[in-house]
């Protein structure tokens, strides 16, 4: 069962933005922190941002003051604007509960930084 569907990635230039959406059931927006996770090729895995059912807002250092994480709980989507895009922000990004090995993981969505 898909759980969560990514959506918005694409080749920017250093400097730019771009807008991520994640697309969730309104049970798991309910009850679950949602986070946005991004992997390099050769690196693990890594915690990007994270909000909570309740709105709590958290984000990695490397990108805080940069990302912003919000929820549209009537589309039922948890988004990612991303500003001040560096090419070490280049990763696929995905989005999953904060606690992960519950819900499966989707194919995520490329971000590519670079000019």
């Amino acid at each position: 069962q898909v759980h969560f569907v990514e959506s918005g990635g694409g080749l920017v230039q250093p400097g730019g933005s771009l807008r991520l959406s994640c697309g969730a059931s309104g049970s798991i927006l309910r009850s679950y922190n949602v986070a946005w996770y991004r992997q390099a090729p050769g690196k693990q895995r890594e915690l990007v941002a994270v909000i909570s059912s309740g709105g709590r807002l958290n984000y990695a250092g490397s990108v805080k003051g940069r990302f912003t994480i919000s929820r549209d709980n009537a589309k039922n989507t948890v988004y990612l604007q991303m500003n001040s895009l560096k090419p070490e922000d280049t990763a696929v990004y995905y989005c999953n509960s904060e606690t992960q090995g519950l819900f499966n993981w989707g194919q995520g969505t490329q971000v590519t930084v670079s000019s």
